[in-house]
């Protein structure tokens, strides 16, 4: 089996990055590794996030994985720095896209939403620290939007009278932008649309993540040589059901898109 590209998510949510992948590199085989059993991470100590998190990317590299990615905001937060510095196969997190969001910003209000753990941790906020840009950050934790997806809620009433409770103690008056700070939240976009305008702009690290691999694989001239299209396939550690809800969610991100 030739070299492929390992992506690793504490559960669904990462296979948007999943698909955004496989548009952007076709010929590339592809392992998805979802920990649904152990979902959410947002709401872990940083220590037991490390443990599974190494946990998976060592299963990956051991099998062939020539680049690994954390689609995960929670997981590359808390363990990005231990994976590279034990490893030596291309480790790549994900990033909260507020380096675009200030860029772009008009001097409204920025409010990334993202669990707990991320809004946390020392990457999340020196990241923010150390971007100028006009407009307030304003930081949403929002772990049960994690669990609603996990269990293929994306749409309907329920999240939209979630999303509307945890916003309520904000002005959104003053919001511009919001940050999905966590793959599982781009499921959401059409619904936060719908709840805060069309005119409120809407940012996501994954192409980022994208363009960081297409780099790693031609800085170490490791991309495949395949002629055909690549392989693709999806394990969860809970269940074959949690499997074929991937799928589902992978069908229905590639939907959205279009």
């Amino acid at each position: 089996m030739e070299n492929f590209i390992g992506v690793f998510d504490s559960g669904m949510g990462g296979v948007t990055v999943l698909a955004d992948l496989a548009e952007s590199l076709p010929y590339e085989n592809f392992i998805f590794y979802g920990d649904s059993i152990n979902a959410p991470y947002g709401i872990k100590d940083q220590n037991d996030i490390i443990d599974l998190t190494d946990e998976a990317v060592k299963g990956l590299i051991d099998r062939g994985a020539k680049v690994v990615v954390i689609a995960c905001n929670t997981a590359t937060s808390a363990s990005i720095n231990y994976l590279r510095d034990k490893y030596s196969v291309p480790i790549i997190g994900m990033e909260p896209a507020i380096k675009p969001a200030m860029k772009e910003n008009n001097g409204g209000h920025i409010f990334v939403m993202a669990t707990p753990m991320t809004l946390k941790l020392d990457k999340f906020n020196s990241l923010i620290n150390r971007l100028k840009g006009k407009g307030k950050v304003i930081k949403i934790s929002s772990p049960r939007l994690v669990t609603l997806v996990e269990n293929g809620v994306i749409n309907g009433d329920e999240i939209e009278d979630y999303i509307k409770e945890i916003f309520l103690e904000y002005d959104i008056k003053k919001m511009e932008s919001i940050v999905l700070g966590c793959t599982h939240f781009l499921y959401l976009k059409r619904v936060l649309l719908n709840i805060f305008g069309e005119n409120i702009k809407i940012y996501d690290g994954n192409m980022g993540t994208v363009r960081r691999v297409k780099q790693i694989l031609e800085e170490k001239s490791i991309s495949t040589k395949n002629q055909d299209k690549g392989y693709l396939r999806i394990e969860n550690s809970l269940s074959d059901e949690m499997v074929e809800q991937s799928f589902e969610l992978f069908n229905k991100y590639q939907k959205l898109k279009r």
